[in-house]
């Protein structure tokens, strides 16, 4: 008997401690989205991809990667997270978004949207030939100049996008560190200027013992590029517009 409540107080340890790591990996949002609440007034039937952008400045990124999804309407500098006073500061690291990130998420967009049903998209080179003949950048997230797209080509809403982090994986599929981190924000806005859905997506990926359920999806440690389509996939499930192909 002493046995056997010996392998169930095991038991009962093993469970605890795969509750832990599920909890964890939950806990950490990599995926964001939110519609405004006028979104049924708005009759989205086409959509222009505009080239996606990327921030050119290092930035820095805490120790633990910390993502706080911001609400519409709310810069992410305008959130704090309190931290005791006499507590030592961390060390922070900074990430470079390499130039072709923007082009790389906007491609795997471009490659998801061709596949969706019941809405018509125009591609990103189209958007740019229209800047262009304005003489207006070719990228950019204003909502105002995606807007003026739109109605210049006709279309119901410009899908615009930010690539805030694409930092590829220093090792091997065995082992890496640091792991790859991939985050980026997209919009939709419609021709009046009103953003009218927002899809966010950031993760570093992390070990098994820190997030069980993300490394279980793919055993290995990827690619940044592995990394994105992935966003990309798990943003669109989101998407109010259209439908995904069966």
């Amino acid at each position: 008997m002493k046995a056997l409540g010996r392998s169930f107080n095991t038991i009962l340890v093993i469970t605890a401690v795969v509750t832990t790591n599920i909890a964890i990996g939950c806990s950490g949002a990599k995926v964001a989205t939110s519609s405004t609440p006028e979104l049924s007034r708005y009759q989205i039937h086409s959509i222009v991809l505009m080239p996606f952008t990327s921030i050119a400045t290092p930035q820095a990124r805490d120790h633990d990667d910390i993502f706080v999804p911001a609400p519409q309407g709310v810069r992410q500098s305008d959130i704090s997270l309190a931290i005791p006073s006499d507590a030592q500061p961390v060390p922070k690291k900074t990430m470079i978004v390499p130039g072709f990130a923007a082009e790389k998420v906007t491609e795997l967009f471009w490659s998801r949207l061709q596949d969706r049903k019941g809405i018509r998209v125009v591609s990103p080179g189209e958007s740019a030939r229209v800047a262009l003949g304005h003489h207006e950048s070719v990228d950019g997230t204003s909502e105002k100049s995606a807007a003026e797209t739109a109605k210049r080509l006709k279309v119901d809403a410009a899908l615009i996008g930010l690539v805030s982090a694409y930092q590829e994986r220093v090792g091997s599929r065995l082992g890496a560190n640091p792991a790859a981190t991939v985050g980026f924000e997209a919009k939709v806005v419609a021709t009046d200027g009103k953003v009218l859905w927002v899809g966010r997506y950031y993760e570093r990926q992390r070990p098994m013992t820190e997030d069980l359920i993300g490394f279980l999806q793919r055993w290995t440690f990827v690619t940044a590029g592995e990394l994105a389509e992935y966003g990309v996939d798990e943003v669109l499930k989101e998407f109010p517009f259209g439908r995904g192909g069966e």
